[in-house]
């Protein structure tokens, strides 16, 4: 039984999921699915959204901050810092948390014009190039679910996937510009979206012209990262 909870956890990954993408997900059966979901919403390591779809619950994250093993969170710190010092501009780490966006990491630009977003702040899931990242590899009802209300198009997030990364001028707030690229966990789903994100004075109109191949070698390097920490926790 407890292989099969770990079966639906790890199926909420990605981000909200309803009980039949979890018995898909999952390949159990739709009661035995019901039953270990309705468990685990008991003790929060589930909760659910306002649409009804489950999530990874709060108890998680305590636990997870309790035992320091935030893997992501300690290997961005550094990963970060050289982000911005190689681009000029401030960095950050978003996750996805039901229909809002989480900055788990950050490092900014000490001087001048910058875009600051501190550890903690919650942000829209429809605007931003974080966000374009977060859903773009979304199956099929979770895309559709996403681009209800959002700035950006099925068109722009096809051109996400072709490319590896995503650009936005202006959509988050007013002359911002940002460039975010996919974090992937160890089993190859995306788990969160690096960026960068300043002016668009700096940045110009094509940021991404600039900066994409400096965030995809970043969010590549931390996805290694998060891979090595699994293999290494797994051979102990």
């Amino acid at each position: 039984m407890l292989d099969k909870a770990a079966m639906v956890l790890d199926a909420l990954e990605a981000g909200p999921t309803s009980l039949a993408q979890l018995v898909a997900a999952t390949g159990l059966s739709r009661p035995t699915v019901h039953r270990l979901a309705q468990a685990l919403v008991h003790h929060r390591l589930l909760g659910k959204d306002i649409h009804g779809r489950f999530v990874l619950g709060s108890r998680l994250v305590e636990l997870a901050s309790a035992a320091g093993e935030d893997r992501l969170i300690a290997a961005a710190g550094p990963l970060l810092v050289q982000l911005r010092d190689t681009t000029g501009e401030s960095s950050q780490v978003f996750r996805r948390q039901g229909d809002n966006r989480v900055c788990v990491a950050s490092a900014e630009r000490p001087v001048g014009l910058r875009d600051t977003i501190p550890i903690g702040t919650q942000l829209s899931m429809r605007a931003g190039s974080a966000a374009q990242v977060l859903l773009a590899w979304e199956d099929h009802q979770r895309l559709l679910d996403g681009l209800h209300g959002a700035r950006f198009t099925p068109t722009i997030l096809a051109g996400v996937r072709r490319r590896g990364w995503a650009q936005s001028l202006g959509e988050r707030e007013p002359g911002v510009a940002s460039v975010s690229a996919p974090v992937r966990g160890p089993n190859g789903r995306v788990i969160a979206a690096v960026s960068i994100s300043g002016p668009i004075e700096r940045l110009t109109r094509q940021p991404g012209k600039i900066h994409a191949e400096t965030v995809v070698k970043g969010a590549s390097q931390l996805s290694a990262a998060l891979r090595q920490t699994s293999e290494i926790l797994r051979s102990e």
